[in-house]
């Protein structure tokens, strides 16, 4: 049966058909557990209303697919939890940070950022 395909593929290979679509955090505690959780994490800060944030989550779903480290995505708005806003010196959406071993490690906040950039600039950065 040919409609199981993907599902098949991705269970030969251990993950699941969603594994690298992004992940919605709602607070400062669901990024902190997500970011612990994984080796790496790429996590987009956005706001509800900005069309770049928004037109980011398929590529940054893309670079999740395409890079070599098991990248793990998350999304996260940080006027649902102000603190965040500090925390991160979020100055401008979307903001990009890369964490390793659930510590920060890079970050940008150039606006669209084109899928094989935002691909280079993770393998650059990510051991």
């Amino acid at each position: 049966m040919e409609s199981n395909t993907a599902a098949d593929a991705s269970e030969a290979t251990g993950g699941s058909a969603d594994a690298q679509r992004p992940v919605s955090l709602s607070d400062e505690a669901d990024l902190d557990a997500f970011v612990g959780d994984a080796a790496v994490a790429l996590v987009e800060f956005y706001t509800d209303g900005c069309g770049i944030c928004a037109s980011m989550e398929p590529v940054i779903g893309n670079v999740a697919r395409g890079v070599e480290a098991d990248l793990a995505v998350g999304l996260v708005n940080p006027r649902d939890d102000p603190p965040l806003v500090e925390r991160f010196d979020v100055r401008s959406v979307p903001l990009f940070v890369l964490f390793v071993d659930g510590e920060p490690v890079a970050r940008r906040a150039d606006g669209f950022v084109p899928g094989d950039e935002l691909t280079a600039w993770v393998e650059e950065h990510a051991p």
